[in-house]
């Protein structure tokens, strides 16, 4: 008798049964891995998006006010907010959603005086001074740290934070 026609059906079953089963085990590996794959890119993607949908809406801001105000030299045409490092590195898709958020907060100082935001700076750092932004459902602090104007562009300096409830 040869060796395959010596082996009971049982052992055949579980060979078979064995053989599946790391077929099995081998698909869902790779399909977590595929998916791993597809949520990095994905939210890369989704970050590289929103990086985009804010500079369209800060250059459509702009070219209103250049519209608006061509002739006159000394106001604010448009606002630039940058996020500085803190000790915990921050999350970059809260990060461009809370610059958007302030983006948009900021928008009534475009078309003032250069020389009339003294008191517009005062105004905006009592106002947002340790705001509170909700992103995906976490809590972020906000601290304006630096507002510089020149050549009509307004740089803001802020810092942000995960806020903790005390």
């Amino acid at each position: 008798m040869s060796q395959s026609q010596s082996k009971n059906p049982n052992e055949r079953v579980r060979s078979f049964a064995q053989i599946t089963s790391v077929f099995i085990i081998g698909m869902v590996i790779g399909a977590v891995i595929y998916n791993s794959i597809f949520h990095l890119s994905y939210n890369q993607l989704w970050i590289e998006n929103k990086d985009l949908q804010i500079e369209l809406n800060q250059s459509l801001d702009e070219l209103k006010t250049m519209k608006k105000f061509s002739k006159r030299q000394t106001i604010i045409k448009s606002i630039k907010i940058r996020v500085e490092d803190g000790e915990q590195p921050l999350d970059p898709v809260a990060s461009k959603e809370i610059v958007q958020k302030l983006q948009q907060e900021l928008q009534v100082l475009r078309g003032r005086s250069m020389f009339e935001i003294d008191t517009d700076a005062k105004m905006a750092r009592t106002f947002l001074n340790r705001k509170i932004y909700i992103v995906r459902d976490k809590e972020y602090a906000v601290q304006i740290k630096t507002m510089l104007v020149s050549e009509g562009i307004l740089q803001i300096w802020i810092e942000v934070k995960p806020y903790v409830r005390s």
